[in-house]
C-alpha cells in the first residue's frame, strides 16, 4: 500500500510539473520562431520587393515585405508558419504565375519575429494582421485582398478575414484549432490551460468568401484531417485539395489552381501579362 501511495504522489507531482510547464512555456511551443536561439539576422531580401516598417494599433513595429500590384490586380497578403519568416512567401507571390497575372503581396513578420518588436499571443497576432492588411490598402488603394496562410499563419488568415474586405481566403496545411491539435499530440494535457486558442473552426463561417484549403497527406504536423475538418467548419463555400506531401512541401504546389479560382473574377480590371499584350 505505501508503495502504491507513493507511486500516486509521484505521478500527481509529474502531472503538477506539466501543467506548470504549459502555464510557462506554451507561447515558446507555440511561437517558436520568436523564441529559437538560431540566426536572428533578416534574410535577403527578394527580388522584386521592398523591405518596410508598418506600425500596428498598438504601437508594435513590424518587418515586412511589399510588392505593389499592377493597376486594377488584387494584393496577397501572407501570413507564415510559427517557425518561419515572410521571405520565401514574399518570393513566392512575387514569382509566377502571380507576378505573371499582376498580383501584389504584402508579407509581414509577426510580433517577436525577427526584425519586429513585442512578443507574440493570438490577440497581438491578430493585430499584426490587421495592420498588414491596412498597409495593404494604404500602398494599393481598392485593390482586392487575398488573404494567404501557412499552418498557424492559416488560423491569422482566418482570424483576420472576419474583420476585413477581402476576396477569399487559400489556406495551406491549416488546423480547426489548437486545442484539436493538442489533444492529438498530448491526448490527456488540459487545454483549458491554453491562453491561446485559435479556433479557426468556430471563425471561418463568419468569415465569408470562397476558401480554398490545400493539404498534404503525409503531414506529420497537422494531420490532414483538421484541415478536413476546417473545410467542413467553412461550408460550401470551401474547396478541399489533398496532396501528396508533407507540412512544407505542399507550399505553392496548387497556386495554379488559387491564382485562377481568386484571379478570374478580377481579370476585366486586371487582364494578365499575356492578354495585356497588344
Amino acid at each position: 500500500m505505501r508503495i502504491l501511495l507513493v507511486l500516486a504522489a509521484a505521478a500527481l507531482g509529474l502531472f503538477a510539473l506539466m501543467l506548470g510547464a504549459l502555464g510557462l512555456f506554451q507561447r515558446s511551443l507555440i511561437y517558436p520562431g520568436a523564441f529559437t536561439a538560431g540566426p536572428r539576422a533578416r534574410l535577403p531580401v527578394p527580388p522584386g520587393t521592398q523591405a518596410l516598417s508598418l506600425l500596428t494599433a498598438d504601437d508594435e513595429r513590424l518587418h515586412a515585405l511589399w510588392r505593389a500590384p499592377r493597376p486594377g490586380c488584387g494584393v496577397v497578403v501572407s501570413f507564415h508558419g510559427n517557425g518561419s519568416r515572410p521571405e520565401p512567401a514574399a518570393a513566392r507571390f512575387s514569382a509566377p504565375p502571380w507576378s505573371t497575372a499582376g498580383w501584389g503581396v504584402l508579407a509581414i513578420s509577426y510580433r517577436g519575429y525577427p526584425g519586429s518588436t513585442g512578443a507574440p499571443s493570438e490577440d497581438g497576432l491578430i493585430a499584426d494582421g490587421l495592420a498588414a492588411v491596412a498597409e495593404a490598402v494604404r500602398r494599393a488603394p481598392g485593390a482586392p485582398i487575398l488573404l494567404h496562410g501557412h499552418s498557424l499563419g492559416a488560423a491569422v488568415a482566418v482570424a483576420v478575414a472576419e474583420r476585413v474586405p477581402h476576396l477569399g481566403l487559400y489556406l495551406e496545411a491549416p488546423f480547426d484549432s489548437l486545442p484539436g491539435i493538442v489533444r492529438l499530440a498530448f491526448p490527456y494535457a488540459p487545454t483549458f490551460l491554453l491562453r491561446d486558442t485559435w479556433r479557426s473552426d468556430a471563425r471561418i463561417a463568419r468569415a465569408g468568401g470562397p476558401v480554398l484549403i490545400v493539404h498534404g497527406t503525409e503531414d506529420g504536423v497537422v494531420p490532414v484531417k483538421l484541415g478536413r475538418r476546417l473545410a467542413t467548419a467553412a461550408g460550401e463555400g470551401a474547396r478541399f485539395e489533398s496532396v501528396a506531401g508533407d507540412h512544407v512541401s505542399v507550399l505553392g504546389t496548387r497556386d495554379r489552381l488559387a491564382e485562377t479560382m481568386f484571379g478570374d473574377s478580377l481579370r476585366a480590371a486586371c487582364p494578365t501579362t499575356a492578354a495585356a499584350t497588344p
